[in-house]
């Protein structure tokens, strides 16, 4: 079979990090092809280069057959080149259409833009792909996972034969990565070339017909995903064994650390996004929100946390009641919180990394003095050591700017900030979307450490896997209302998911 790429010792330097070294990377045409690696891996690098957005300092790229020189995103969509990135670019407030056409506008007799000819072809595509986006909607109006398949129109309708995804089912709930996965086989059967970074081996095991493992910027190994199992594939990105299973002692809960009572919270539509939601949360167990995305999850944590107000009900920490307190005032009763989205909320994107692993407590000793100044020894020595306790990828150390990390090391940088805090209670949302096995097992075993210690844990997850593995109580949320509670014990993922879509089980709690 033809080779539709061909990267032949590729290396890229960045100041303090060797991002590629000599890499090979040899994908067939018509196949989908699955890129592996660690956080910071040098994956997207990898992927940046084939599609113009860095030159590589050594090596040879060939497309079909023939060396080219892909200086920019231009070249690359000349070669008939699409990607679609971790984080979208689309302009919020535009249509769907006005998105995909964007920089090839259709032009009428008149020289107008002709948005009704474009709009049927978006749709023509759409219905060619089973894609089911409606032209004509906006942008901030549809779904994370509406907008990722408004990406993929937008490099099919520019006839990409080659389409590269990066970390595209880290943002989607499980349905949607399903649907994602099928749209893959779609595009293969239409002899569409596709190569993604995945750091999930199960959509890797149900998709890829082959997948080139990176580690820390070298090249590993290229395998036939038919030929190996998950945990070989984790050993061969890790470079050691990885325990899939979560071990951890049976929990001992002491007193009630946050008690939610009769919380209703008004969302983004100005309807009742959390209606009536009771929950208690005690110091040294784990409580898991389980739930299809939009049943109030991210509004529930965002009352809590005081980013958005409580609209009837409250919240108490720790016996007193914060429904009204500050943020700041939250944060030193003794709240943690590990946001669902990193970049509004996690971190300052244009700050270094020890400025943002003290965003809570500058202010106070050792890292100002008395008159409020800061003492930036101190906080590089207090970086440097959450670097090395949290496996944070850093190029250029704690000077290295946030925004220039990866996901993985971005959510890593705020995990270490907020356990670092040793809070009362601490609020985990999403806590290792993104991140690779290897990660992965270390911020579970963070997570029952804490437990451990005594602190009262607060898990929003959308893996199952996840929530039956860490948590010791399971809350299903359905429509901003708890459905019922259960001891893990109790709970499998058939049962869990029927209250997720509102049945009650019964045997269950209610708070």
């Amino acid at each position: 079979m033809t080779n539709a790429i061909e990267m032949l010792g590729i290396s890229k330097v960045f100041p303090g990090v060797v991002a590629n070294d000599n890499v090979n990377l040899l994908v067939k045409q018509g196949e989908i092809h699955v890129l592996l690696g660690e956080n910071g891996a040098g994956k997207s690098t990898l992927m940046s280069m084939l599609f113009g957005l860095y030159e590589p300092d050594g090596g040879v790229i060939k497309i079909w057959g023939e060396e080219v020189k892909i200086r920019n995103p231009n070249d690359a969509t000349a070669l008939r080149i699409g990607m679609v990135h971790q984080h979208f670019k689309l302009v919020h407030n535009f249509t769907v259409t006005e998105n995909i056409v964007l920089g090839m506008e259709p032009r009428g007799g008149m020289g107008n833009i002709d948005l009704h000819s474009a709009e049927e072809r978006v749709a023509e595509l759409s219905q060619m792909y089973g894609l089911a986006v409606d032209p004509k909607a906006k942008i901030e109006n549809i779904t994370v996972g509406m907008q990722q398949r408004v990406e993929i129109l937008k490099i099919l309708y520019r006839n990409a034969d080659i389409l590269i995804f990066d970390e595209p089912t880290a943002v989607l709930t499980p349905q949607e990565i399903d649907e994602l996965l099928a749209i893959f086989q779609l595009l293969k059967a239409e002899g569409k070339t596709i190569l993604f970074i995945t750091h999930k081996l199960r959509e890797i095991k149900a998709v890829a017909d082959r997948c080139t493992v990176l580690r820390r910027g070298i090249y590993i190994d290229t395998v036939n995903v038919s030929e190996v199992t998950e945990s070989e594939l984790a050993e061969k990105m890790v470079g050691r064994a990885v325990t899939f299973r979560i071990t951890k002692k049976p929990a001992q809960p002491g007193d009630v650390v946050l008690k939610i009572e009769d919380l209703t919270v008004i969302g983004a539509k100005g309807t009742p996004a959390v209606s009536g939601l009771s929950l208690d949360v005690r110091a040294g167990e784990i409580v898991g929100i389980a739930g299809v995305d939009g049943n109030g999850q991210s509004e529930l944590v965002s009352a809590i946390a005081g980013l958005l107000p409580v609209h009837s009900g409250r919240v108490v920490l720790q016996g007193n009641d914060i429904s009204k307190d500050s943020i700041r005032k939250r944060n030193e009763s003794g709240l943690g919180l590990v946001p669902e989205d990193r970049h509004k909320h996690g971190l300052v994107l244009d700050f270094r990394v020890d400025e943002n692993l003290i965003l809570k407590n500058f202010r106070k000793p050792p890292y100002s003095n008395s008159i409020g100044f800061l003492q930036f020894p101190a906080i590089v020595k207090h970086a440097e050591a959450l670097i090395g306790d949290y496996d944070i990828r850093a190029g250029n150390g704690p000077a290295t700017i946030a925004k220039s990390m990866s996901g993985g090391n971005q959510q890593k940088i705020i995990i270490a900030r907020e356990i670092d805090l040793s809070p009362r209670l601490l609020i985990v949302s999403q806590p290792t979307r993104g991140l690779d096995v290897g990660a992965i097992e270390y911020i579970h075993r963070r997570i029952v450490e804490e437990r451990d210690k005594g602190r009262a844990v607060l898990l929003i997850s959308f893996e199952l896997d996840e929530i039956l593995g860490l948590c010791d109580r399971i809350a299903a949320i359905s429509k901003g209302q708890v459905v019922g509670i259960l001891p893990v014990e109790e709970a499998d993922e058939r049962r869990i998911g029927a209250m997720m879509g509102g049945v009650a089980s019964k045997g269950a709690a209610y708070a």
